[in-house]
This record gives C-alpha cells, sequence and structure tokens, in this order.
C-alpha cells in the first residue's frame, strides 16, 4: 500500500467531511468510513436500482497510521469470519451457527478498535451469503475461501479512528448513474452467485463449522486458508 492512498467512498450524496463516530455499528468492521481504491466499483456501490449517486474521491497520508491487512498471510480466512460474526447481524439457522459464532470471535477474533485503518473483504450480497452458509455448516472453509474470489469483488479500506480521518483530503467527486452502474454490480453478483453454484456442486471432504469446534482448530492450523485476496480493492457506499 502506497503511503498516499486515493480513494473512493460511493454514495447516495457527496460528503465532502467523513466524520468520525458516524455510520453504522452493523457494518463488516464496526463503525467506521467504508472506502475502495477503485472509481469504478464506488460507483457501483453507490447506486440502488432507483436512485444515482456519487463516487467521492479522496486522498490519505498513511504514513503513521497502524494498519490491519486482514487479507496479509499473516491472517486466515477464519480471523475474518470472526471479525463478521462480531459485527454484522447473521441469521442463526442451527444450533451449530449460535456455537460458531461464540466459536469464531474467541479463537480467531481480532480487535479491530485497535487499528487506525483496515484493509479486507466486503461482505455484501452474495459474499454475506456466503459467509452465513458457512456459520451455518452448509458448506466447508475451503468452499467458503474458494467463494470469496468470485465475482473480483476484492478488498474494501475502512477508516477507523479520529487520527485516521483526520488525515482525509476531499479531492471531488463524480456522479454514478443507475441506468449503468446497478447494470454492473448485479453482472457481477449474477456471475458470482453462479460460480458459487459450481463450487457446491464440487465433492470435497474440508472442514465444516462443526469439524473446526469438533477437533479444537486454532488459527495455526496449516488446513485453514491464508491470504484469501489477491484483487483490488474494493468499498461500500
Amino acid at each position: 500500500m502506497d503511503k498516499l492512498l486515493t480513494i473512493y467512498h460511493g454514495s447516495q450524496k457527496i460528503v465532502e467531511t467523513p466524520t468520525f463516530g458516524e455510520g453504522r455499528k452493523n457494518n463488516d468492521f464496526g463503525l467506521g468510513f467504508y472506502c475502495t481504491e477503485s472509481n469504478e466499483l464506488a460507483k457501483e456501490w453507490a447506486v440502488s436500482s432507483l436512485r444515482d449517486g456519487f463516487s467521492n474521491r479522496y486522498t490519505m497520508d498513511t504514513e503513521f497510521l497502524n494498519i490491519l491487512r486482514l487479507n496479509s498471510p499473516a491472517y486466515t480466512i477464519l480471523n475474518w469470519m470472526a471479525v463478521l460474526v462480531e459485527h454484522r447481524i447473521f441469521s442463526i439457522k442451527t444450533p451449530v451457527a449460535k456455537r460458531a459464532k461464540a466459536y469464531l470471535i474467541q479463537n480467531f477474533g481480532v480487535n479491530v478498535n485497535a487499528y487506525d485503518l483496515i484493509t479486507g473483504y466486503r461482505a455484501d450480497d452474495s459474499y454475506f451469503d456466503y459467509a452465513e452458509a458457512f456459520i451455518n455448516n452448509a458448506i466447508t472453509v475451503e468452499q467458503l475461501a474458494k467463494a470469496m474470489r468470485l465475482g473480483k469483488l476484492g478488498e474494501q479500506i475502512v477508516i477507523k479512528s479520529k487520527f485516521a480521518f483526520s488525515k482525509i483530503r476531499f479531492e471531488g467527486f463524480e456522479p454514478a448513474g443507475k441506468d449503468t452502474y446497478y447494470v454492473l454490480r448485479k453482472t457481477r453478483d449474477d456471475s458470482a452467485n453462479q460460480s458459487y453454484l459450481d463450487i457446491l456442486e464440487e465433492e470435497t471432504d474440508g472442514l465444516y463449522m462443526q469439524d473446526i469446534m469438533r477437533g479444537g482448530v486454532a488459527n495455526d492450523d496449516p488446513r485453514i486458508p491464508r491470504n484469501i485476496s489477491e484483487q483490488g480493492t474494493v468499498c461500500s457506499g
């Protein structure tokens, strides 16, 4: 990551001054300002089927920031899952899922609030469905890791601390038309869903969530996939 970043925030409004402490607590990595290094992808996340949006552009000096890179080899896909289940609202469909949430947080949890900035997968639309299937013991951790590479949705950049917010400089905005960018967003999501269905047809003898709990699997287990992202970065509006 370069020290001087150009990042984009997709929104249905122009955001000249991002404000620390605002936003939804139930986002992927908790409260924060969610961004991407891709202008085009920010535009996709800025629109809905009914409304146009904006891609807000910023520069940010990251030289003195404490950065958590969840998609680096230092972390596994279950670290990402643990952060997700701690912040997002999941459909707990089975007794396994209830125990799984506690197990993931206890054994794979990461204190995201100790960092100024976080990079990691975005779990919206299809991605959230894949994570929910895993916690409900419907797919293996290997299938989850493979599914997370679908759709080329990549990573998001989340600005967490007041110090990091002080490093953001607004540089302008571009409009995003729903007629163009909602179609692109839906096409990307449909492609990911089809590839996910193909994965489900493959035979697998991998680890399900219940196997992980029964075996007391820890973060250093070589069977848990690491470095889950090789894509560019992406974020929500």
